[in-house]
């Protein structure tokens, strides 16, 4: 059954391997702010943290545009057995809600920095400003900032949630097809 098979039963490995590393990057990026507090304000610490926090944020973002250039160039392999309808856009509405926050939250946060007069660097090269230098913005958008980062631990955790779900409890293909490795014979 060759090659056919495979991109059948599982995602494409691009997918795959973008889906885990942005993965990893939300976690520290979460990680980074809720971490940030170990550090006494103005220490180099905290900042050092504040500026991953930029850095990671800005690379979920590229990421997840790729991601989501790739999800729609490549096919999606069916789950098999196939859920009832209302579980499939149950699943495309959180999935849509997952690339709204990988997008948001990063541009959310690169005008904050742009309201504080300090739009970001990301990797030495400095990218413009977004909006001009506003105090009640830059408050208004932590807020909107804050809040969606808030709503991304419910995303994440229903993810998660139903992800295992239909692994254990259902004993579909839905965690395989984006698990790494090889499908099963």
């Amino acid at each position: 059954m060759g090659n056919s098979h495979i991109r059948q039963e599982k995602y494409a490995p691009i997918v795959i391997a973008l889906h885990w590393l942005v993965l990893v990057l939300i976690v520290a990026a979460y990680a980074s702010m809720e971490l940030r507090d170990i550090f006494e304000r103005g220490s180099a610490g905290r900042a050092m943290m504040k500026s991953s926090h930029y850095v990671i944020g800005l690379t979920i973002l590229s990421l997840a545009i790729a991601r989501l250039i790739a999800h729609v160039a490549m096919p999606t392999p069916p789950i098999r057995p196939a859920p009832p309808a209302w579980q499939g856009l149950a699943a495309k509405a959180v999935h849509a809600a997952l690339f709204a926050l990988m997008i948001a939250l990063p541009i959310v946060g690169w005008l904050i920095l742009s309201a504080e007069g300090e739009p970001p660097s990301y990797f030495g090269l400095q990218l413009p400003a977004l909006v001009s230098p506003d105090r009640v913005l830059a408050e208004r958008f932590e807020e909107v900032h804050e809040t969606i980062a808030t709503l991304g631990y419910g995303l994440i955790g229903l993810h998660v949630a139903a992800a295992l779900y239909h692994h254990y409890v259902v004993h579909d293909n839905t965690l395989r097809r984006i698990l790494p490795g090889r499908p099963a014979a």
